[in-house]
């Protein structure tokens, strides 16, 4: 006894479809929400975050979410260079959309403030970001 009709196909494709990263975009300056945005607009703006939040500070993110640079300052510049690319791979690790990040250029001002400039490459296109080490 046959349980499909004659000819029923049982492998049917599957159709990926990647759906719209949709976010509301903040305006730094007012603090505001300044409408919507997608792509590298909206990829941006979750690299940002994602700097700019110290991670397991608060309880409002997961423990996956967020970078570690609080205990950076005053460590040696050698270990700051060793450490500071994992701990930012790391970062980015939980969102699927980055895939790499590179070319890290470290510029030590006079004023004890270390910059790093990097690439990082996403699904959407490449940003180029900062972060400062040091007390401002």
């Amino acid at each position: 006894m046959a349980t499909l009709p004659q000819g029923a196909e049982t492998f049917v494709p599957v159709e990926y479809v990647e759906l719209p990263t949709k976010t509301f975009l903040i305006d730094w300056s007012t603090r505001q929400i300044a409408g919507t945005g997608s792509g590298i607009q909206a990829m941006r703006q979750a690299v940002e975050i994602l700097l700019n939040t110290e991670r397991f500070w608060w309880q409002i993110y997961s423990s996956n979410f967020g970078v570690e640079l609080e205990s950076l300052p005053g460590e040696t510049l050698d270990y700051i260079r060793s450490e500071l690319p994992r701990r930012i791979a790391d970062a980015f690790s939980v969102d699927s959309r980055i895939i790499s990040v590179d070319n890290y250029i470290f510029n030590q001002e006079t004023s004890g403030i270390l910059t790093v400039t990097f690439d990082v490459h996403t699904v959407y296109g490449d940003l180029r970001e900062e972060v400062k080490i040091g007390n401002d």
